[in-house]
């Protein structure tokens, strides 16, 4: 049986729904929660306009394992 992830190793991911589009993700727990504090200013504003924009440019937000980088 594989091992969970480690903590921060989950991000909240908000494909686009065009293919001139961009995609949004961040850093969340196991359940999607995100901790929108430890956000930048710029990951604060894109993460607010990532789930006004559901449904319009953004599909509905997936809990995936973080890539490492």
């Amino acid at each position: 049986m594989a091992n969970p992830p480690a903590d921060g190793a989950y991000e909240l991911r908000f494909d686009a729904l065009y293919s001139n589009r961009r995609s949004y993700s961040f850093p969340c727990d196991g359940v999607g929660h995100v901790d929108i504090d430890s956000l930048s200013e710029r990951g604060r504003l894109n993460y607010l306009y990532a789930r006004a924009m559901i449904g319009v440019e953004v599909a509905w937000p997936a809990v995936r394992v973080s890539m490492p980088h």
